[in-house]
């Protein structure tokens, strides 16, 4: 299954034309920026969430303040790095490096891109099997589509069979 269709094309377009024009100039031109464009979704089989362990992946670029690194968000180029963090984590130990959107919503409830009580409590009304135990972030800034693919999605997927998931919910940012 291919992650990004046509993936070799991106890849030119991305060197040929998008990248060199940021480092000659500095200048971000989105309008130019060679979107990825998939014809058919990647997709596993569906599972029974009640029977399931979910793992929660997260854009929002959390991680545990004073533990961990901070995420590069003033990076142009992004950070296709993970962070991992228990899942019972309080939420006043995490915070969220992400340069990309407004973080209004999720200071005032983390459970807006973190979702964990609302999970603890579908697990605890039987509507979902178990929550994995380790949360991924990532932040969800990456133009370079072809380094994801190849990068940050496999260490996603290799996490993920390490924790044993079933499915995940990934909550965008």
């Amino acid at each position: 299954m291919e992650i990004v269709e046509n993936l070799e094309q991106w890849r030119a377009d991305y060197q040929e034309e998008w990248r060199p024009h940021y480092e000659k100039t500095g200048e971000l031109v989105w309008l130019n920026y060679p979107r990825a464009h998939n014809r058919t979704a990647p997709a596993g089989k569906g599972i029974d969430l009640k029977a399931s362990r979910l793992l929660l992946i997260s854009t929002a670029g959390g991680y545990v303040r004073g533990e961990q690194e901070r995420f590069a968000a003033a990076n142009d180029l992004g950070d296709y790095s993970l962070r991992f963090f228990p899942a019972d984590t309080p939420f006043d130990r995490i915070d969220f490096a992400h340069d990309h959107y407004d973080h209004t919503a999720v200071t005032a409830d983390p459970q807006v891109l973190l979702p964990l009580q609302h999970l603890r409590d579908m697990m605890n009304e039987g509507k979902i099997g178990e929550l994995a135990p380790t949360v991924i972030n990532i932040s969800g800034y990456m133009p370079d589509v072809a380094r994801l693919a190849s990068e940050t999605i496999p260490a996603i997927v290799a996490a993920a069979l390490a924790a044993q998931a079933d499915g995940a919910l990934l909550v965008p940012a």
